[in-house]
């Protein structure tokens, strides 16, 4: 069962950003911290509890900050729609709570949003991390420090600015924003992908067969992302068969072909041409589809 807990917003709130987190406080404390000192604008903060084994509940509570909780870990999915159920602006953004957000983050999405002639756009910060993955559309490697207790936040803030970060095709995580009449039109986060491995991808391809061709990271808003992956103390599910078996295709050939990650920005993006790298790969994804079952 989840149990609700609402509080009176702060004045005229421009996002609210809803945090799934287990039982990871210090973290979600260093984050609530920095959107409240970093942010340009205020906003409405909503977090789901699972579990509540470290008293995150509580440390809430003495905020009057807004949650849900459950008592078992409920995964990402049903913890972002639980949160989602009680907020109140119109923009929506998914945080995770191993995230630190940098001065005037907020200021740029709004800016960007503001810009658009409607709702049909899906946009995420730039992620800085401290090491490299292979995600060319992060910035890394920046290691200002793994967790709180490392974290070289005066350094952080003195060198962020310098870190010049492209505008990128492919919003496709945290944190990202939407409008809630679109959160509304594809049913939030698919609990199929409980507890939430490849629901980002999901997310995507929803807005996509909507008509949603705006997916933009916006340079310029920087977020600084420890990689704590809560998911490493989960039993996960197959997310990337789960994608596959969706949607026909797997989550990279979404990624390359369609949202074309981390790509330079040039506007909303197209339905691809069937060439012969696309057809080839359609190909090989329907020959992994025969053989998933």
């Amino acid at each position: 069962m989840i149990e609700f807990f609402n509080y009176k917003n702060k004045n005229n709130p421009v996002f609210s950003i809803l945090i799934p987190t287990w039982n990871n406080l210090e973290l979600l404390q260093f984050c609530i911290r920095a959107i409240e000192q970093n942010s340009s604008f205020e906003h409405e903060i909503i977090v789901h509890v699972n579990e509540n084994a470290d008293n995150t509940k509580q440390w809430l509570e003495s905020k009057e900050i807004k949650h849900t909780f459950s008592s078992k870990n409920i995964g990402i999915c049903a913890a972002v729609n639980a949160a989602f159920s009680i907020a109140q602006t119109d923009y929506i953004v998914y945080m995770n709570d191993d995230m630190y957000v940098s001065p005037e983050w907020d200021k740029f999405l709004k800016n960007e949003i503001e810009s658009l002639p409607n709702h049909f756009f899906y946009l995420s910060a730039s992620l800085i991390e401290p090491v490299f993955t292979g995600n060319k559309a992060v910035s890394a490697p920046y290691d200002f420090g793994r967790d709180p207790k490392s974290f070289q936040e005066k350094n952080f803030l003195g060198k962020y600015q310098q870190i010049k970060i492209s505008d990128k095709n492919g919003s496709s995580w945290p944190p990202s924003v939407m409008h809630r009449q679109i959160w509304n039109l594809i049913g939030g986060f698919s609990l199929e992908f409980s507890p939430g491995m490849y629901s980002d991808p999901d997310i995507s391809m929803k807005l996509w067969k909507i008509g949603v061709r705006y997916f933009k990271i916006v340079g310029e808003s920087k977020v600084y992302h420890f990689m704590s992956k809560s998911t490493q103390k989960v039993v996960k599910n197959n997310g990337r068969r789960q994608f596959l078996l969706k949607w026909g295709m797997s989550s990279s050939t979404f990624y390359k072909f369609y949202l074309k990650m981390g790509e330079p920005f040039k506007g909303e993006l197209n339905t691809p041409l069937e060439n012969f790298k696309l057809k080839k790969k359609l190909f090989f994804d329907k020959v992994k589809l025969v053989f998933s079952f």
